[in-house]
C-alpha cells in the first residue's frame, strides 16, 4: 500500500534536496579547484581567479612534488601505520565486540556502560602524552597506532551487528566441539563482512589523515607521515625552498595544490571497493542495541 505524502513532507524533500546539492557542490568545488590549480601553467595560475578548468596544462608541479624525497618517506610511514593500524584496530575491535554481544557474558552491562563512558570523556592531551611517553612510544610510529587502536563508537557498531547473528549458529558449532575463538574466527567474522568493511574504511581514513597526534609525538623527520610533510609544504611561504625544485617551472600555489592531490587521491581510490558494504554495515550495526 502506497502511503500518500503530505504537502509539508514534499516541500521538506525539495528543500532538503536543494540544500544538500548546494553543500555537495561547494565541497566538491574546493577539491576540484585544487586539481585545476595543480594542473595549470604557473604563469596563469599565479593570476588567481575562479578555476573551473585548468588554465593551460602543466604537470611541472607534480614532477617537483614526486621528486621531493620526504614525500616518499611520508608515504612509507603512512602506509605502515594505515595497513598495520587498520588491521590491528579492526581485529581488536571485533575481538572486544564479540563477547559484549553475547547475553551470557558476566558483567556485560557494566562493560558496555564503560565503553560508552570512553565516548564521552577522555584523559586529555597532557595525560595522554604522559602515558605515551611512559610507554616509550615517543618518536615511534606505534604512538599513532596503539593509543587510538580501539574506538568506543566502532565497538558499539560491531557489537550490534554481531547481536543480529543467530545464537543457533554458535550453539551448533559448540556441539561439534568448536571453541569460542574458533567460532569467532570461522563463523562470526566471515558473516560480518559488511560491518568489518565499514569499520575498515573508517579506521583507514582516520589513520591516513592522522595529523595532530603525529605533530605531538613525532620529532624525527624520518618518522613523519604524509600529513606532517604536507603541513610543512602548505605552511611554508615558498615550497621550493624545502623541495629543492628550483630547476622546475612551478610556483607555491601549484606546488601546494599538487601536494594536496598526491596525499589525498590514494585514500579516495579505496572507497569504491568497500562502498557496497558501507550502507548495509552501518544500518544493521546501528539499529539493534
Amino acid at each position: 500500500m502506497k502511503i500518500k505524502r503530505s504537502k509539508g513532507e514534499k516541500i521538506f524533500d525539495v528543500f532538503n534536496f536543494v540544500f544538500m546539492t548546494i553543500i555537495g557542490l561547494l565541497m566538491f568545488y574546493t577539491f576540484w579547484n585544487q586539481i585545476c590549480i595543480s594542473l595549470s601553467k604557473p604563469e596563469l595560475a599565479i593570476k588567481g581567479g575562479l578555476f573551473l578548468l585548468p588554465k593551460g596544462f602543466s604537470v611541472s608541479a607534480y614532477r617537483a612534488v614526486l621528486k621531493f624525497k620526504e614525500i616518499w618517506i611520508g608515504y612509507k610511514n603512512t602506509l605502515f601505520i594505515t595497513v598495520v593500524g587498520t588491521a590491528l584496530a579492526v581485529f581488536t575491535t571485533s575481538l572486544l565486540a564479540y563477547p559484549l554481544s553475547r547475553k551470557y557474558l558476566p558483567g556485560r552491562k557494566f562493560f558496555n556502560i564503560f565503553i560508552v563512558i570512553t565516548m564521552l570523556f577522555s584523559g586529555g592531551i597532557i595525560p595522554t602524552y604522559l602515558v605515551v611517553r611512559g610507554m616509550g612510544l615517543l618518536d615511534s610510529l606505534w604512538s599513532l597506532i596503539l593509543p587510538t587502536m580501539i574506538i568506543g563508537f566502532n565497538v558499539i557498531i560491531v557489537r550490534n551487528f554481531f547481536s543480529n547473528i543467530p545464537d543457533s549458529l554458535e550453539e551448533s558449532a559448540k556441539i561439534d566441539g568448536a571453541s569460542d575463538f574458533t567460532i569467532f574466527l570461522k563463523i562470526i567474522l566471515p558473516l560480518s563482512k559488511p560491518v568489518l568493511a565499514t569499520i575498515t574504511l573508517w579506521v583507514a581514513v582516520r589513520i591516513w589523515n592522522e595529523y595532530f597526534h603525529g605533530l605531538i609525538y613525532l620529532s624525527d623527520r624520518n618518522k613523519y607521515t604524509l600529513q606532517l610533510v604536507l603541513r610543512d609544504i602548505v605552511t611554508t611561504s615558498d615550497p621550493q625552498d624545502i623541495m629543492d625544485a628550483d630547476d622546475l617551472v612551478a610556483i607555491p600555489e601549484t606546488l601546494k595544490a599538487a601536494s594536496i592531490m598526491v596525499v589525498t587521491i590514494p585514500i579516495l581510490i579505496v572507497y569504491p571497493f568497500v562502498q557496497k558494504y558501507f550502507v548495509k554495515g552501518v544500518m544493521v550495526g546501528s539499529v539493534k542495541g
